[in-house]
């Protein structure tokens, strides 16, 4: 596993992302109040946080110690720092079966993704089962074209950006490494813009 750099949280207001993907989020989430859910990779737990205060039984985990100093200064028992040197939940959420894991705008930076699936698997089925609700920029053929003849690419591909994003997921290629881990019932959802040049999309899948 490569060296984790702290993203450097100093602020624990809402990122731009969430403008674009709360409302299709919240629709998914809409019957799941009921339910424990996780947020893995919170960051400064602004989404978790808005979900407590919105009745959810919510918790975070993210490897960064400034984003869950940040989280805890609003519900400091519900965030916890997850050690990526562990296959395992942080010792206060081992014994808390989860329904459902939310990961927004994570996977594009991880080098294994299939690791972090089968991780996101195995906290889920200790539960019975439950469901999976990721997000991640989105990548297409006509996104691709319009972002090439506008000469975005550059921009796009956080190229200069320490920690950006290494994966470029498409509705299809994200569709195949969950079924490949053994996620079933994929829902895709496009999150802001105009249809196949949205910014991000989000995928439920089930285990």
């Amino acid at each position: 596993m490569s060296d984790y750099k702290d993203y450097g949280y100093t602020t624990g207001k809402y990122n731009h992302i969430h403008a674009y993907i709360m409302k299709p989020l919240l629709k998914v989430l809409s019957k799941k109040q009921t339910q424990k859910i996780l947020d893995i990779g919170c960051g400064n737990g602004w989404l978790a946080n808005h979900l407590i205060e919105l009745g959810f039984d919510a918790y975070g985990t993210d490897a960064s110690p400034s984003g869950i100093a940040i989280a805890k200064k609003k519900h400091p028992d519900r965030f916890f720092i997850q050690d990526l040197t562990r296959d395992d939940l942080p010792d206060e959420l081992r014994d808390i079966n989860f329904n459902t894991i939310i990961s927004t705008e994570v996977i594009e930076h991880l080098y294994s993704p299939r690791d972090y699936f089968d991780f996101c698997k195995r906290v889920l089925q200790k539960s019975g089962g439950g469901e999976l609700i990721v997000s991640t920029p989105y990548h297409g053929y006509v996104k691709n074209v319009v972002l090439s003849v506008t000469g975005q690419m550059d921009k796009h591909f956080t190229v200069l950006w320490d920690g950006g994003h290494i994966k470029f997921w498409s509705k299809k290629t994200l569709s195949n490494v969950l079924q490949e881990r053994g996620f079933q019932n994929l829902k895709f959802v496009g999150c802001g813009r105009l249809p196949y040049l949205w910014k991000s999309m989000i995928m439920t899948a089930r285990i």
